[in-house]
């Protein structure tokens, strides 16, 4: 066990009803990366990061964060749920969302501090939605909704963050100043490891990749594991994924 690595998982198994969706996951995550988990529907993708955060039972195996177990570094794990499973209708402001973010460091009987405040309006500027503080949140679009929560978990200052498709729905403008966030954070030694759909823009935005169906097919650099072979085995061949694989491998080929 690596007690330096954000993220360790030996052995994982989940299941659902007796059918596993996991199973015998191994993984150790480096530190400062911008990692993408790719893999077609029903992979176990969303599953991977639910386990990983206890929100799932383990039918086998463990999962270590920084060399302890989810509950003594919870504070250092922040987490963007996809916006589907989100009750947009909950009556809370946006500057209310973001400040749950601080939660984690507040304890439950402390109110959040001027300096809580100033960094949620912080995390708003960031993503470009301070202007918006006041605002019902299921008043918003999907993807300002979508950049609350980042702002969210920008707040919770955590070292190690699980996104789970957060492209998903938004616009163009909201998905590049998305990955400029991210980006900003990898740069700062956080690690984030996003769940994400689309292969053309995989491998243009992140270190490395997470290739899943199942169980771990590679994982590595994104240069070395986007490969057509390597695909393949992923997605099993489908023919749904086969045009965006030519243009993702085409719009990245080497140079003679």
């Amino acid at each position: 066990m690596s007690p330096t690595a954000p993220l360790e998982i030996h052995d994982l198994t989940v299941a659902y009803h007796r059918k596993p969706v996991l199973w015998g996951v191994d993984l150790v995550v480096p530190s400062g990366q911008l990692i993408g988990i790719i893999g077609p529907n029903g992979a176990g993708k969303s599953t991977l990061i639910k386990a990983c955060m206890g929100l799932l039972p383990l039918q086998s195996g463990w999962v270590k964060f920084f060399g302890q177990n989810f509950s003594g570094v919870a504070s250092r794990i922040g987490y963007v749920p996809q916006r589907e499973s989100v009750d947009w209708d909950f009556p809370v402001s946006v500057m209310d969302v973001v400040l749950m973010g601080r939660y984690g460091r507040l304890g439950l009987l402390r109110r959040p501090s001027k300096h809580d405040h100033d960094l949620a309006r912080a995390c708003l500027e960031k993503v470009h939605l301070l202007p918006y503080a006041n605002r019902q949140i299921a008043n918003l679009s999907g993807g300002q909704q979508q950049r609350v929560f980042l702002a969210r978990a920008l707040a919770q200052e955590a070292d190690l963050y699980f996104m789970d498709e957060p492209f998903a729905g938004v616009d163009a403008a909201t998905e590049a100043a998305i990955i400029s966030v991210l980006r900003e954070l990898r740069d700062q030694g956080k690690t984030i490891m996003v769940v994400h759909h689309d292969l053309p823009t995989a491998r243009q935005y992140f270190d490395l990749l997470l290739l899943l169906n199942m169980n771990v097919v590679a994982f590595g650099k994104t240069q070395e594991v986007f490969t057509a072979d390597l695909l393949q085995k992923t997605y099993g061949g489908r023919l749904t994924i086969l045009s965006e694989v030519a243009q993702a491998l085409g719009a990245h080929s080497p140079s003679p």
